[in-house]
């Protein structure tokens, strides 16, 4: 039986040359793990769309998604996550967490100093060059 799709965006913010991480809230799926922000593209939306009511859900915060960075594929055992990345930035309130345990703002040298969801870690690979 083929495993289901699941397309997701994520967003990356960097301020003062590090990004946000943002750690899975407990009873989800990869609880624990760190991750973009974001979600699932639901029918009728463009994945700038999804991402801006992601971020206004998940963190109650409005954002600017700009450039599109790249598209991260990985084989879970629940289904199959292409996330598709948006560079982004914070226009509204900052951050509050309602589905995430923390965020945190990550330097070049820290990046990897997280448990990262497998999913975001090719993202994570695509930038670090640009916030060094």
């Amino acid at each position: 039986m083929a495993k289901k799709l699941i397309h997701v965006v994520g967003a990356v913010f960097v301020r003062d040359d590090k990004i946000m991480a943002a750690q899975r809230g407990s009873g989800r799926a990869l609880e624990g793990y760190w991750e973009f922000p974001g979600g699932k593209i639901e029918p009728g939306e463009s994945p700038q769309q999804t991402l801006a009511r992601e971020l206004r859900e998940e963190l109650l915060t409005d954002a600017e998604v700009g450039e599109f960075i790249a598209r991260s594929e990985y084989e879970y055992d629940f289904g199959i996550v292409w996330l598709d990345a948006y560079f982004a930035t914070i226009i509204g309130s900052e951050p509050t967490l309602t589905e995430h345990q923390e965020i945190r703002w990550l330097g070049a040298e820290e990046l990897f100093s997280v448990q990262w969801a497998p999913a975001d870690i090719p993202i994570i690979e695509s930038i670090r060059s640009q916030i060094i």
